[in-house]
């Protein structure tokens, strides 16, 4: 059984090396446990998507909990889904920082991506914009 899980967290050390450390170890990982998704960084904050069995993404997301790079990680939407929405990534990136604020003001109060202020459903569609405007890179 296929799931999505979209979880928001704080980033504990904001240096690039550390994002690129979670991209590598992603990408290193998630094919051999039928894991994609895709990583916004922003702000200090990261909104993450997963999709994969129900057994795999419980535990990647239990090692996310643990994983001290990460801090204040909220769980924002889970389903059960029929198809992949993000299959084209084993860990597709999105810099924030380099899109265009009206997408985020789309969705949210300021042109900042904060998803602790907004519900799981509208994270998923600005992830959902994203996409669909080729914001999303690390393809493979």
């Amino acid at each position: 059984m296929l799931v999505r899980l979209l979880y928001a967290s704080r980033v504990v050390d904001a240096r690039e090396e550390t994002i690129e450390s979670i991209l590598q170890q992603s990408r290193e990982h998630n094919p051999s446990m039928g894991i994609t998704g895709v990583l916004c960084y922003g702000g200090g904050i990261f909104l993450q998507a997963i999709e994969g069995g129900r057994s795999a993404i419980s535990e990647l997301y239990g090692h996310i909990q643990r994983d001290p790079r990460h801090q204040e990680v909220v769980l924002l939407h889970y389903e059960e889904i029929s198809e992949r929405r993000f299959s084209g990534w084993t860990m597709g990136e999105v810099n924030m920082n380099r899109i265009n604020a009206s997408i985020l003001l789309k969705y949210a109060e300021k042109p900042e991506l904060d998803p602790y202020s907004v519900s799981g459903k509208v994270s998923l569609a600005l992830l959902e914009e994203l996409m669909a405007t080729a914001s999303i890179i690390g393809r493979t």
